[in-house]
């Protein structure tokens, strides 16, 4: 997987690859013929190359697993708080390790509050499964068509993000996040969730159709994980599908590892990395252990510049911003 974790992910083995049908090319091309022979192309031309970019990609797709029960012990150290869920997916891997089935993972909720790491660790857990991860942010998203796709006889229609998931990208099974669940907009015309009853079922999902393409796709493969901060606005019926996890913020001693983590995770990616004291100071530890996991990498980042215009290659406690001052606006007018 090629995007770009918050730290170094850890020492993987090659993932074990099946080759899978995600959708029917005779069908596609049934209905493309359909297209064609009714004369109505023009009108329909983002359906038309819709199923003509199927047919050039083909469908199938790679479903990956690790080879064998990987060696968690790196993500129990970097994620703290996430012990129960990562017990949970080193269960569902052992079951698939001996034999050709594919990797199934029951549907994943995390509950807890913002900032404890939980999109972070989506992200870690499709490293580890060698998969891509598509996050689809409800909180910003109001239409019911972001995950099912709207119908083509709409202006401006276009195909969900299951969809894209599956026919743009490379994976039968990439990890889906959906993030703050709990915020997408009941008022919406169509329920922006409504998808989600079919394709957290395995069966159901086998055959779910996107309103655009109009073409049955096999999403029974896809990692589900949602995320949300309460309970409380999230449909029974869709809660009852997915094994719940109560995330707690880390405690201080977990924090202080995490921000570890994220300080030789930075030095990592960067060139001028290599150049700063390879461990962070206990002093710079207890600050950033005060903070929640998503804004320890904004704290560090300009702490390490901080440190550069004072032109030394060691953070120092000064170096991090003071309390109260991340929300504020800096550098720009608006």
């Amino acid at each position: 997987m090629s995007s770009r974790s918050l730290v170094a992910s850890p020492p993987l083995g090659l993932p074990i690859a099946q080759m899978r049908s995600v959708f029917s090319a005779d069908e596609v091309e049934r209905k493309l013929a359909k297209l064609q022979a009714s004369g109505n192309e023009r009108e329909y031309e983002s359906l038309r190359n819709t199923w003509q970019r199927m047919l050039e990609r083909g469908p199938q797709r790679f479903a990956v697993k690790p080879s064998g029960v990987p060696d968690m012990a790196p993500l129990y150290d970097l994620l703290p708080n996430f012990g129960e869920v990562l017990d949970d997916v080193k269960r569902h891997v052992a079951l698939s390790q001996d034999s050709r089935d594919s990797l199934e993972v029951t549907p994943i909720l995390l509950l807890g509050p913002p900032g404890v790491g939980k999109t972070h660790f989506a992200k870690q857990l499709a490293e580890l499964l060698g998969t891509s991860m598509s996050l689809v942010p409800m909180s910003s998203m109001t239409a019911g068509w972001l995950l099912s796709g709207s119908s083509s006889q709409w202006k401006g229609a276009k195909p969900g993000k299951v969809f894209e998931a599956l026919i743009d990208g490379q994976y039968a099974n990439p990890v889906i996040v959906v993030d703050e669940i709990d915020k997408a907009n009941a008022d919406a015309q169509y329920d922006p969730l409504g998808a989600l009853y079919s394709l957290l079922e395995h069966d159901t999902a086998q055959n779910f159709v996107d309103e655009f393409a109009e073409v049955p796709i096999d999403a029974s493969q896809v990692i589900w994980v949602t995320t949300a901060n309460d309970e409380r606005h999230i449909p029974e019926p869709i809660m009852n599908r997915m094994n719940v996890f109560e995330i707690a913020p880390p405690t201080p001693e977990a924090a202080r590892k995490i921000a570890a983590h994220l300080y030789r995770g930075i030095l990592g990616e960067h060139d001028w990395g290599q150049r700063f004291d390879p461990e962070p100071a206990d002093d710079v530890l207890d600050q950033l252990a005060v903070l929640a996991p998503r804004e320890m990498r904004r704290a560090l980042v300009t702490a390490f510049g901080n440190a550069r215009l004072a032109n030394r290659y060691r953070v120092e406690p000064d170096d991090l911003p003071k309390a109260g001052t991340s929300k504020n606006r800096i550098g720009f007018l608006q």
